[in-house]
C-alpha cells in the first residue's frame, strides 16, 4: 500500500462505510466523482451484509481485504482533494470527472471501476495474502473462492446500480433501449477483469519475493497498463463496445497463463 495508507486505519467495515458516507457528503453536487463514489459506498454495504450473513468462508479475512482495498481508493480520492499526486489510472479518472462532468454517469463509474479493479485490487490481494498463504494450496483456494464470491455479490448489484444511475440523470432513448445489453455486458466484463486480477496478484507476489525493487518495477508496469486502458475508454465512442472488444482487465507480462488456485484455474 502507498505511504498515504497510514492516514486511514479502519477497525471494521462499518467504520469504513462511515468514512465513505462522509466523503460522499463532502463531494459537491455536480462533481462527477460522486457517481463512482456513491456506487462504491452501496457495494461496500452489500459486501458487509454478505459477511454478516456468513456468505464467505473466512469473513474476517474478507473484511480485512475489503478495508485494505477501499483504503487504496480513499488514499487516491483524499490526495486528489488535497491537490496531491495520485497514480496515473486515478489521475485519468479524476481528470475526466473534472473536465467532462456531463459524460454519461455509467462511463464515470466504469472509469473508477477500471482504475480500482485493475490497479488497486491486485495490490490489495497481495497485502492480505502472504507468500506462505500463496504457497498453501488449500488456503490459497479458499482465498480465491472468497475473492470469486465477491463477484457474485457485485453482479447481483448491477441492475440496482443501473437503476440508481437512471434516477440521477436523464437518459436518451438509445440509452434506454441499450440498458439490458449494457447490464449483461457489465456483468461479463466484471467477471473477466477479476479473473485477470488474480493472475496479476500472483505476478506481484512473485515479484515481492525477489526484491522490493522488482516489486516496484512490476507495480509500475501494472500502473502503465491500467492507465492505457483508461485512456482508451476516455476516447470518444461507446465505452461498453470498447470493453467488449478489448476486455475490461489487463494482464502483466509475468502473470501466469492460469493462476494456480485462482478463479480461472
Amino acid at each position: 500500500m502507498s505511504g498515504l495508507a497510514k492516514w486511514y486505519r479502519y477497525e471494521n467495515i462499518p467504520a469504513l462505510v462511515g468514512q465513505l458516507a462522509a466523503d460522499l457528503a463532502r463531494l459537491p453536487e455536480g462533481d462527477a466523482r460522486r457517481y463512482f463514489h456513491a456506487t462504491y459506498l452501496r457495494t461496500t454495504r452489500a459486501v458487509a451484509q454478505e459477511i454478516d450473513r456468513g456468505g464467505f468462508a473466512d469473513g474476517a479475512w474478507l473484511e480485512r481485504w475489503d478495508i485494505v482495498f477501499a483504503e487504496l481508493y480513499l488514499d487516491a480520492l483524499h490526495a486528489d482533494l488535497a491537490g496531491d499526486p495520485v497514480s496515473e489510472p486515478w489521475r485519468i479518472a479524476f481528470d475526466t470527472a473534472a473536465e467532462r462532468p456531463a459524460m454519461p454517469p455509467l462511463r464515470h463509474v466504469l472509469l473508477g471501476m477500471n482504475a480500482h479493479i485493475n490497479y488497486d485490487l491486485p495490490q490489495a490481494l497481495v497485502a492480505v495474502i502472504s507468500p506462505a498463504e500463496f504457497d498453501d494450496p488449500k488456503l490459497r483456494a479458499g482465498r480465491a473462492a472468497d475473492h470469486a464470491h465477491v463477484d457474485e455479490v457485485l453482479l447481483a448489484r448491477v441492475g440496482a446500480e443501473d437503476d440508481e444511475l437512471s434516477a440521477v440523470t436523464r437518459r436518451s432513448l438509445l440509452d434506454r433501449l441499450l440498458a439490458p445489453l449494457n447490464r449483461a455486458a457489465t456483468k461479463r466484463l466484471l467477471t473477466e477483469a477479476r479473473a485477470k486480477v488474480w493472475r496479476n496478484a500472483v505476478a506481484l507476489d512473485r515479484a515481492r519475493r525477489e526484491s522490493p525493487g522488482r516489486y516496484a518495477t512490476v507495480l509500475a508496469e501494472l500502473e502503465a497498463l491500467s492507465a492505457a486502458r483508461l485512456a482508451e475508454l476516455v476516447a470518444p465512442g461507446q465505452v461498453l463496445l470498447k470493453l467488449t472488444r478489448h476486455g475490461f482487465g489487463v494482464v502483466l507480462p509475468d502473470a501466469p497463463a492460469v493462476a494456480p488456485g485462482g478463479p480461472d484455474g
